[in-house]
């Protein structure tokens, strides 16, 4: 077998060579770099598991590059040209725009699950351009733009391959350009799911119709989804077409945090033997920190995790509090959590329209402000290629020892966001930080219970997948209080994309 430049480690060697004797199977050859014509034939499902730092993310991306080298296009969600017979094409997709948004920083060409099973429906004249775009057509002429404006469009696609940006370039609004969305009817042809913990059997069953070549990369030590009974879909795929990956790569590099995720799997390991763990490394090296306090200036941006609900809207509330936020009003600034959309059955478009700009259940959002329209807010979605969004929304703050949520505003429908400065650490799978805090008192309590999930203690569960969202700095925070904020909530740290899109809501769709 011919490896990529790179080199592999044996783990990592084998998994190549399983899943390029699986696509072999399918008429796509990543050793020789050829493919043929799709066959029909018998769905084919592999998982590939493995721990935070085990190389899946490295196989994922050295797997794209290669069957972008054997001729197959990817498919983003984005534009979809219309595809010759003969040609593959493979898409690679993340439950969350949050977790396709850390594929993407990683060079991984990710969009999220919902992108790929509804698609764009787009202007036969618009279409045009995006087809000439893609260079499968002439330049064409379109009477309202002018080749300035087409100028700008192409130079704006060959910087950042979207064909919506590249449309905005020229000075289109997103409702010029897409007239609705629909559910994709058409297979399509190879798909890698990443974070596939998250994935509930529905979900799942969606994905096999959709691929008839289906890989899943995925974390065993992770939280299993909440109506799954501690069971993950790559549990029930048969022994020989799973391979879990050993070696621990980014430990190399030294890395604390991976030390302490892959300490928990000793089952010796008690909790209070865990903190003293935490202790000791926090006294070594400064990417692990012993905090006495929650610090409030990082919950704007990364929330903390916790176990419990009712701690998380204490902290929501002891977060607001110190920022002086009215009850009435969202400051710019705070974080949110989409919480769904409540939009009857007659208004499926506009459901499809907010949802395909990343408005999706577990959406991080920042509000930005009002919108143009009483009940709408301007929001900037963390994680989504066009982050800007003007949409009617229904926010609610949750208060403590209090049943019913405090709403400071509303649309009469629309999507419904929580406050984001807390998360349970359930959520928070997918995500990742840049830093991140736990609150261990949450975990102290879970282990105390002594619960179990998947025949490990829970608290080690939640301990690991709290731990493994942070990147560079891990604030393992054991006392009940908070910091003062260095300063007012801010917006200007969100850089939005050369060309953000804004979503045009009619009045008569939403309120």
């Amino acid at each position: 077998m011919d490896l990529p430049a790179l080199t592999f480690s044996e783990d990592q060697a084998e998994a190549w060579d399983r899943v390029a004797e699986m696509l072999r199977e399918a008429g796509v050859d990543l050793v020789e770099g050829t493919v043929v014509p799709a066959k029909e034939a018998p769905g084919r499902v592999m998982a590939l598991m493995g721990k935070a730092g085990s190389g899946k993310t490295l196989l994922l991306s050295e797997l794209c590059k290669a069957l972008g080298n054997a001729g197959a296009e990817i498919v983003s969600g984005d534009y979809e040209t219309r595809r010759k017979g003969d040609k593959r094409s493979f898409a690679v997709l993340a439950p969350t725009n949050k977790a396709a948004s850390v594929l993407r920083m990683r060079g991984v060409p990710a969009t999220t699950i919902h992108r790929i099973i509804y698609t764009p429906v787009y202007d036969p004249e618009y279409e045009r351009i995006a087809e000439w775009l893609m260079g499968n057509v002439e330049q064409p002429e379109i009477e309202d733009l002018s080749p300035e404006a087409l100028e700008r469009a192409r130079t704006s696609y060959e910087a950042h391959k979207s064909v919506p940006a590249a449309l905005a370039a020229a000075g289109l609004r997103g409702s010029d350009f897409i007239t609705g969305w629909k559910r994709r009817e058409e297979p399509l042809d190879i798909g890698f799911v990443d974070e596939a913990s998250m994935l509930d059997d529905r979900q799942f069953e969606d994905l096999q119709e959709i691929f008839p070549n289906l890989v899943l990369f995925g974390d065993p030590a992770q939280l299993a989804p909440v109506n799954q009974s501690g069971k993950m879909v790559f549990d029930g795929v048969p022994d020989e077409q799973k391979l879990e990956l050993h070696r621990v790569h980014r430990q190399e590099a030294d890395n604390p945090i991976l030390d302490l995720a892959h300490a928990l799997a000793d089952p010796a390991l008690e909790f209070q033997d865990f903190e003293r763990m935490i202790e000791e490394k926090a006294r070594q090296d400064d990417r692990v920190v012993w905090s006495q306090r929650v610090e409030v200036d990082l919950m704007a941006r990364s929330p903390v995790l916790v176990w419990r609900n009712a701690t998380r809207i204490r902290l929501i509330n002891a977060f607001r509090a110190v920022h002086d936020a009215p009850e009435t009003e969202l400051l710019p600034g705070e974080p949110l959590i989409c919480d769904g959309l409540e939009l009857p059955l007659k208004h499926r478009k506009k459901r499809l329209d907010l949802e395909a700009r990343g408005l999706i259940k577990g959406a991080q959002v920042i509000y930005l402000g009002p919108g143009r329209k009483p009940g709408f807010s301007r929001l900037h979605v963390m994680g989504a290629p066009d982050p800007q969004v003007s949409a009617a929304s229904i926010v609610k703050i949750e208060k403590p020892d209090e049943e019913e949520p405090f709403i400071p505003f509303a649309a009469r429908m629309g999507a419904t966001f929580l406050h984001g400065a807390a998360v349970t650490i359930h959520k928070a799978q997918g995500s990742q930080w840049e830093q991140v805090q736990v609150f261990a008192p949450d975990l102290f309590v879970a282990a105390r219970m002594g619960r179990v999930e998947a025949g490990q203690p829970l608290w080690k569960r939640l301990a690991y997948v709290a731990i493994t969202r942070a990147s560079e700095r891990l604030h393992w925070v054991v006392r009940n209080r908070l910091s003062r904020p260095s300063g007012l909530l801010r917006t200007d740290d969100l850089k939005a994309p050369a060309v953000a899109l804004e979503l045009e809501a009619q009045e008569s769709d939403l309120l």
